[in-house]
């Protein structure tokens, strides 16, 4: 598996803010005087080797003398942003996963680092760009099929391939966020099954008769995360809690309230059957359950065919606690959903 600290991505593609702002500046003003010198800024791509010519002059024009007002970087920056959002669309509109969508956008925004709006219409480099990311992500779909999905010249797409992948380097391995958010919710789910723990153990002590079950739920989370540091508790977490909540209890105090509930959880003591030998000996000579001795009937009642039909099975529970003890003939409105309703009740 790549890993981001030794990669491309994290050496040659994570700039500073003004490092951003140079380049765009500087592939915009490039813009500006091709179109000043040409009368146009649409260079020749070689779709084979991705080789770059200067345009053929507009006839009639003068250099210097263009009429044609190049993009503003506030505009290019929009045009940028607009073919973004749509490589998110066609990318949810063809249901590729979200990784393929991030390494698309990272693609397009490379390239236009090297390139202005100007000089590589958008429209087509997106297309570009969520092509060969299905084929880096192994999603692999055609350009016939891409361009049919969205009306466009599957042709376009496959010019500007070799374009852009010398745009980028070809450093086609890049780190989206989504598996960084899968490993924080990873380090949440230890943290939620460590608290379920905790609170297993909670409830053998005397702590749900003395506190309410969020203070307990809190106290739980707050053990488990000082073992595993996944949140700023107290500082973070609780004044964010009580905030919401809009209680009056100062987070100390409530710091104090559940150290007072783990310190229950530490002296619990797991008991074996081991420990209880004394203690159950005991129990039962308080209940005199060993004078008690069970009588097995040694032949069993007869019955007569007509009560076999009728009689149901009395199940060996003490007579009082049925209800309704008598036979289905016995009442014919009596089914065997309201004897049960009736032993329930």
């Amino acid at each position: 598996m790549s890993d981001f600290q030794t990669s491309t991505h994290r050496e040659r593609w994570i700039f500073q803010p003004q490092d951003l702002v140079d380049k765009w500046t500087g592939v915009n003003r490039r813009s500006a005087e091709t179109l000043a010198q040409y009368g146009t800024t649409r260079l020749k791509v070689d779709p084979v080797d991705g080789s770059i010519s200067n345009p053929e002059p507009a006839p009639d024009h003068v250099a210097g003398s263009s009429s044609v007002k190049p993009l503003s970087c506030e505009e290019e920056q929009m045009m940028r942003r607009f073919y973004e959002q749509k490589i998110q669309e066609v990318c949810k509109a063809f249901k590729f996963p979200h990784k393929i969508q991030a390494t698309a956008i990272i693609y397009f925004k490379r390239f236009y680092l090297q390139w202005s709006v100007m000089e590589h219409h958008p429209k087509h480099i997106m297309l570009t760009c969520v092509y060969s990311s299905c084929k880096v992500e192994e999603n692999h779909v055609s350009a016939e099929e891409l361009g049919k999905g969205i009306n466009q010249d599957h042709q376009i797409i496959l010019n500007n391939e070799m374009i852009v992948l010398k745009s980028l380097d070809f450093d086609l391995i890049v780190f989206a966020p989504y598996r960084s958010i899968e490993g924080f919710i990873d380090d949440m789910d230890d943290l939620y099954q460590t608290a379920n723990s905790h609170v297993d153990r909670m409830m053998l002590t005397d702590a749900p008769l003395l506190y309410t079950p969020g203070q307990l739920a809190l106290a739980a989370l707050y053990k488990s995360n000082d073992a595993l540091k996944v949140l700023d508790f107290e500082r973070s977490y609780l004044e964010s809690v009580f905030s919401r909540q809009r209680l009056d209890c100062p987070v100390e105090q409530f710091v104090q309230i559940m150290n007072m509930i783990n310190y229950l959880v530490d002296r619990l003591q797991i008991l074996t059957q081991e420990d209880m030998k004394h203690a159950d000996r005991k129990l039962r000579h308080c209940l005199d359950e060993h004078k008690k001795k069970e009588k097995k009937p040694k032949h069993k009642s007869k019955r007569t065919a007509g009560d076999s039909r009728h009689s149901i099975l009395r199940p060996s529970y003490d007579s009082s606690i049925l209800v309704y003890s008598g036979s289905l003939g016995d009442d014919p409105t009596l089914t065997s959903q309201g004897i049960a309703s009736a032993m329930l009740s």
